[in-house]
């Protein structure tokens, strides 16, 4: 009876092991979810004072993260030139979010990020004809004024820009283009000019025309090709000038 009873009182406890996997697991997840490039500062150095604050109890755990000489010269998370980089184009890629969500949801623009910085990505099928590298300025005035202004935005100052033309597979007229190459280096060009003409400064952007080598579908369909047909303006990071 006594073994029995014994084995009862240990099986209460028992539940402690699940509810700390538990735990564990959750903050795990909350730790992938944070983006410390993202972060602001003042955030950031509330949590860091939660955990010292862990520290000062009845654990002594979180001395890790005290200041030490490091500190004392200066050289902290808050000074490290990634972190301002990082959390300027962490708002550029929410500014452009919301700068273009109609156009977003209608497949007109696209924005994204990688490492070489935040890409917003123009459909060539609005902003050209076919074959042409005449902006249909009808059609993409207001997109690209609205593009203009971000640029020449506070938040991007000192930033500089690249401006990447693709097309499809598809073989170019040679009576217009002798090439892909030409056409899509061509199209990064007019919106270069469109956008010194509004009163972006040229000088902070590079051109490039990729033809069909930079695909974002390999699939060969009218939707896939059209989807590869585009103007990328990229937001560079510093790392990538």
């Amino acid at each position: 009876m006594a073994k029995k009873k014994r084995e009862a009182e240990e099986a209460k406890g028992e539940w402690i092991v699940t509810y700390s996997d538990m735990v564990t697991l959750m903050l795990c997840f909350f730790v992938a979810l944070f983006n410390p490039d993202e972060s602001d500062p003042t955030q950031l150095q509330q949590m860091i004072s939660a955990f010292n604050a862990i520290g000062m109890g009845a654990s002594t755990g979180g001395n890790t993260i005290t200041q030490g000489k490091s500190a004392d010269l200066g050289n902290t998370i808050m000074s490290l030139p990634s972190q301002d980089r990082g959390r300027n184009l962490g708002a550029a890629v929410r500014r452009a979010m919301s700068l273009f969500e109609p156009e977003i949801r209608s497949n007109k623009v696209r924005v994204t990020h990688d490492e070489r910085g935040v890409i917003i990505s123009l459909a060539s099928d609005l902003f050209f004809a076919p074959a042409s590298a005449e902006i249909n300025y009808e059609d993409s005035r207001d997109i690209l004024l609205r593009l203009g202004s971000m640029l020449n935005s506070q938040e991007l100052a000192g930033r500089r820009f690249r401006i990447e033309g693709h097309t499809d597979s598809s073989d170019t007229d040679p009576l217009m283009w002798p090439s892909n190459w030409e056409l899509s280096t061509a199209r990064s060009l007019a919106v270069l000019h469109y956008l010194a003409d509004i009163g972006v400064d040229e000088n902070r952007f590079q051109v490039a025309g990729f033809a069909a080598t930079m695909p974002i579908s390999r699939d060969n369909t009218p939707e896939g090709r059209m989807n590869n047909r585009r103007v990328d303006i990229v937001i560079l990071d510093d790392a990538h000038l």
